[in-house]
């Protein structure tokens, strides 16, 4: 019997071990060709002085990360070869060692050197060495590749890595281990070992040497004492990382060795969670990260981190966790609509489905003093698991006449369900409190139940129900939390708060600035914080008269959408979001100290957290429940991740678009430069980048121009400039990272020209020129002004009267060869027809009198320039030889007698159409006058069918009186409407000439 309890109890420490390490795999964080890595091979890393993680691939080129994106450079780019071996960074230049040479790129240009096959660079008193296929080369002093004879056998080896311990040079290559005196012609060399060697490092005193086949040497350089560790096989390299060594092996992942005895710490591999077990490379990173370049697994980051993860793939039914509830048997979840979960030292337990209550969300769980567990549901009510134990006989027989009865406690399980077909007032269940024997039970929108469980009947008795009538006006309940008093407190959707003392409800009403969801609460002694949905935290002393005040400091939360709240045993607030937890430092006066955010990158894989699922254990370890699983936070004595001050470099300065290329891209030699910008140029954009590769999303920037202020922190690294003053200026910008740790501020100065008009010389010279000119044009002006004055006036006053009596000769004059014509066949009329004598004369007689009475005006209205042009067409008609007819058309809104027009302007144009068109041609005549009112313009046409006025013009004798009129009238047109106005064109159709169209538009005048 006792022999089988130890090997049970050795089965579930050994299943506890395993679990626990299963679920801490973790620790390693993936990056592969999905997101965006060129090449899985990956034979290199460095860090730039920015911060970016250079890579070398095997085939892909070089990629730079920048904690996100993956940007790749490879042969298209001008890489000499897409296989990388090794890099170095020095100098603000990266060293790429490829194939086929050596590529250095300096800011954005790449030069490349012939060589063999490169496979490390050392760096020594300034100088670059390359470790080749084929021994060692370096830069001469006019910058030309030489290859260095320091021994027959070096030079003919593969060198795989070079080291200076202080005195010596040590070189690893595949034909052994070398010491040197120097790297020339004239060293000496001693050879220590012949294996293939690897990789060195230096460790105080001693030289730590890897072999591919043979393990590693630890040389101590002082006693020339050595250990072999033979054990370690097949080794890449080994690299130095916080204060121990990390061997790289081709077919065992990464050991760690501890740097004073040099035993094995600890092994990553496969069942670490690497996906391939040929390791090329281990570096840390500025903030104490370890970087792990593989051959085939792409990269990786590993970070020893506080959390533990819990999801599908470690035991747990699904991976959105809902509640969490810590309870004495262990910790209590409900995992997705699988139910619930059971994790305790042991391990992972499902708990059997519950008739009735399966398939369904469980949003809270409970449990009392005798570690009976309450879970309540979206839509199915609340079950109560109640554990009972019973006592069971066990019989110890040692031979017939030794037998012994012992009685023992055997637990069994019976489910209560209780929804509203037997009972209870709903079925949506947002959170469950007990209290001794008391459930408090908060639904969705139903009002809180205060209730107990009867063990002997098995049903629950309903002690009350608070609802709107007992004071709950916002019966949409968020959370429900107990003070150190026994009160229950809750918050609602609407921003309600209140609490329930002695049965009563007390109402505090909406107590934040607006309507804004209360998700959460938790207390602190007397202090109540309540998380909001989207406007942060926010507290209040529940003791004193309640003054809400939100949470603010020297810090802000990573997000204002809150969905948990819990204090941890060191009384820091734990805040949980969207995008992972915070942790909250506080003062005594509950201002924000620092703020520690926990994300996927550090180690947070739950992101997203669900709404107050959150507990901490008897071990002060919290647990928080999550869209994608559930996560452990086991606090540790261990420090905090290394914080590295930002350092903020310009990537790009543009003029009107175009990239700058004499720019240096580091900000230690660009800024001693003044950029020279002409007058044309007055754009000029920055971007600027800090790099961050733990926390790429959370660094904010802020500018300034000149002694101006700084612009508020964003997220934005780019700036444009435009329609900057002439002169000086500078620009200087900052950068933050998540701690809020400030970089050194950076500037660039540039002056923009000021253009010749603008200088201050070239004003004063041409207003001192104006000025001579505009004295000698005055002294000569009033010179001659007073010579002319009086005769200009003279001759002026003339003009004016001679135009005045022109314009109105203009007016009565009429054409004396018409009225010679009208007279003569008036007299013929007396014989022949003296019925149309009677007409000609009247209407002959009314176009005289319309006349005269028109010329003492200065404009008629258009009806009155219709009438007299009627009955001038009507005379032509009467003593015309040849019939036409006519049409005079008005196209207006505007009345016709409320419409001026100079007189007589049209006639001339008529007459014209009629003599020298209508009359000469062979068609039968047709005469049109259009008068249209568009906008504020009275435009005019006259058409007619006759030869064309050009083709008129050309064939006829134009009399003086004709041609005087028609000049005059388009003077009178283009002194109303200016030049050009009025247009003459022939009809053509085919090249045959079917008419004359005569238009041009006045300014629109009325009499209103």
């Amino acid at each position: 019997m006792t022999i089988s309890f130890r090997a049970y109890l050795f089965f579930l420490i050994l299943v506890n071990i395993t679990f626990t390490a299963f679920c801490q795999n973790n620790e390693l964080r993936s990056y592969t060709l999905e997101d965006g890595l060129p090449q899985s091979q990956v034979y290199a890393i460095v860090q730039d002085d920015i911060g970016y993680l250079w890579l070398g691939t095997q085939g892909g080129g070089l990629a730079r990360f920048d904690g996100e994106n993956f940007k790749i450079f490879d042969e298209s780019d001008g890489l000499e070869s897409n296989y990388v071996n090794d890099l170095f960074f020095a100098k603000d230049s990266l060293f790429i060692a490829t194939r086929r040479g050596l590529s250095i790129r300096n800011h954005a240009r790449l030069d490349n050197y012939s060589m063999p096959e490169i496979i490390t660079i050392f760096r020594y008193n300034g100088h670059n060495y390359f470790g080749t296929k084929t021994g060692i080369y370096r830069f001469s002093k006019n910058n030309e590749v030489v290859k260095l004879k320091i021994h027959p056998l070096l030079d003919e080896a593969q060198i795989n890595s070079i080291m200076f311990d202080g005195s010596s040079f040590w070189i690893a290559s595949n034909k052994g281990l070398f010491k040197c005196d120097t790297l020339a012609v004239n060293a000496v060399v001693e050879v220590y070992d012949t294996h293939n060697f690897t990789s060195l490092v230096q460790v105080d005193s001693k030289l730590i040497a890897s072999t591919f086949i043979n393990g590693i040497l630890v040389l101590d350089l002082n006693s020339k004492k050595e250990i072999w560790i033979e054990e370690l096989q097949r080794i890449n390299s080994l690299s130095l990382i916080k204060n121990q060594v990390w061997v790289s092996s081709d077919n065992d992942g990464i050991t760690v060795l501890d740097v004073e005895n040099f035993q094995i710490q600890k092994q990553i591999g496969v069942r670490s969670g690497l996906t391939v077990s040929h390791i090329r490379e281990c570096m840390t990173d500025k903030q104490g990260s370890i970087w792990i370049a593989t051959s085939g697994g792409g990269l990786y980051k590993y970070f020893q981190n506080e959390f533990t993860h819990f999801d599908k793939d470690t035991g747990l039914n699904g991976n959105r966790v809902y509640a969490v509830h810590n309870a004495t048997s262990g910790l209590w979840i409900s995992n997705s609509e699988e139910g619930l979960v059971k994790i305790d030292g042991f391990g992972i337990h499902p708990i059997e489905k519950i008739q009735g209550f399966n398939d369904v969300k469980i949003k809270t769980i409970a449990s009392d003093e005798d570690g009976n567990i309450w879970a309540g549901s979206d839509g199915k009510g609340l079950v109560f698991r109640q554990t009972t134990t019973r006592d069971s006989l066990m019989i110890k027989a040692q031979g017939l006449q030794n037998i012994k009865i012992d009685t023992i406690k055997v637990p069994t399980v019976k489910n209560h369900l209780f929804n509203t077909s037997n009972g209870f007032p709903s079925d949506w269940i947002r959170q469950i409190l007990v209290r001794n024997d008391t459930v408090w039970v908060a639904t969705y929108s139903d009002g809180i139940v205060k209730m107990m469980f009867d063990k002997e009947s098995s049903k629950i008795n309903i002690h009350k129900i608070f609802g709107q009538k007992e004071g709950i006006s916002d019966l949409l309940l968020k959370d429900m939390k107990v003070d150190a008093k026994g009160r229950i407190w809750y918050s609602t959707q609407n921003g309600h708060l209140g609490y329930i003392e002695n049965n009563i409800v007390n109402e505090l009403g909406q107590v934040l600035e607006d309507k804004t969801a209360i998700n959460s609460l938790v207390f602190k002694n007397n202090l109540l914080f309540l998380g909001t949905a989207g406007n942060g935290v926010w507290m209040t002393d529940i003791q004193e008269k309640m003054n809400f005040k939100k949470l603010s400091g020297d810090k802000s939360l990573t997000s204002k959408n809150i969905y948990q709240l819990i204090f941890d045993n060191e009384n820091h607030l734990w805040v949980g979001s969207e995008k992972g937890v915070d942790k909250v430092v506080l003062n005594q006066e509950q201002k924000i100290v620092d703020v520690f955010h926990f994300g996927r990158n550090d180690g947070f894989l739950g992101i997203e957290t669900c709404l107050n699922a959150v507990d901490i254990d008897n071990e002060g370890n919290l647990w928080f429940g999550a869209l994608y699983g559930l996560t452990k936070y086991e606090a540790t004595q261990e420090q905090e991740e290394t914080s590295v001050k930002p350092k903020i470099d310009f990537e790009s300065i543009e003029v009107a678009y175009k990239p700058i290329d004499s720019l240096s891209y580091y900000t230690s030699q660009s800024s001693e430069r003044i950029l020279q910008l002409n007058s044309n140029q007055n754009q000029i954009s920055f971007t600027y980048r800090t790099v961050d590769i733990n926390h790429p999303k959370d660094i904010e920037y802020r500018f300034k121009l000149n002694d101006g202020p700084w612009s508020p922190w964003s997220e934005s690294n780019q700036q444009n400039l435009a329609g900057l003053g002439y002169g000086t200026h500078t620009f200087v910008v900052q950068s933050r990272n998540y701690r809020w740790e400030q970089s050194e501020p950076i500037a660039f100065s540039f002056f923009m020209e000021t253009p010749l008009y603008q200088k201050v010389w070239f004003q004063w010279l041409v207003i001192a020129t104006v000025l001579l000119i505009v004295l000698w044009f005055v002294w000569n002006y009033l010179k001659r002004i007073k010579r002319k004055n009086s005769e200009e006036k003279a001759r002026l006053e003339l003009q004016n009267h001679l135009l005045s009596l022109e314009h109105k000769a203009l007016q009565l004059q009429m054409n004396p060869h018409f009225i010679f014509n009208v007279l003569n066949g008036i007299k013929a009329m007396g014989e022949s027809n003296p019925q149309k004598m009677n007409t000609t004369v009247n209407t002959f007689a009314t176009l005289l009198r319309e006349i005269l009475n028109n010329s003492r005006k200065e404009t008629i209205t258009l009806e009155q320039e219709i009438k007299t042009l009627t009955h001038y067409i009507e005379v032509e008609q009467l003593m015309s030889p040849k019939p036409f007819q006519y049409e005079i058309e008005v196209e207006s809104d505007i009345n016709e007698e409320e419409i001026l027009i100079p007189p007589m302007l049209i006639q001339p144009f008529v007459e014209n159409a009629i003599r020298h068109g209508i009359l000469k041609g062979s068609r039968e005549g047709e005469l049109k006058v259009i008068f249209k009112v568009e906008n504020e313009w009275l435009k005019c046409t006259i058409i007619d069918n006759g030869l064309g006025i050009f083709y008129s013009q050309n064939s006829k004798t134009t009399t003086d009186h004709q041609s005087m009129a028609l000049t005059v009238t388009k003077e009178r047109i283009e002194s109303l409407a200016g030049k050009d106005t009025l247009m003459m064109e022939e009809i053509k159709s085919n090249e045959l000439i079917l008419g004359t169209k005569i238009s041009f538009q006045i300014p629109l005048k009325t009499d209103f």
